[in-house]
């Protein structure tokens, strides 16, 4: 087996920043910050947004948005856009398609 080519296994707390929940194991993940854990050691520290301990699926609770830097605004505003587009799309197809019909029933009439 070759050596040095395994990333570093070590301990890292990850820390959940909406509710304060933190959990040491092992992990490759590098990070840059670091924490003083229960036992007095310093560890590297991962933040994250969502854990068990703040998920409404385990807590129990009624499930909130988190709207971090307007990602979900941005996506609505998106979706929405999206079907504007789609419904001047259909209406601009369905006023092409009356438009030769219309021409078409005046050039029997006028035979």
């Amino acid at each position: 087996m070759k050596k040095d080519i395994h990333p570093e296994y070590r301990p890292v707390v990850f820390l959940d920043v909406s509710s304060d929940f933190k959990v040491l194991t092992r992990s490759t993940v590098n990070a840059n910050e670091t924490i003083e854990w229960e036992d007095g050691k310093e560890y590297p520290v991962v933040r994250f947004d969502l854990s068990s301990a703040s998920h409404a699926f385990y807590t129990g609770k009624e499930q909130s948005l988190n709207d971090r830097g307007g990602r979900i605004q941005q996506f609505r505003d998106r979706y929405a856009q999206q079907r504007k587009e789609d419904a001047a799309k259909a209406t601009a197809e369905a006023s092409t398609e009356d438009a030769p019909a219309a021409t078409e029933a005046e050039q029997t009439a006028d035979s």
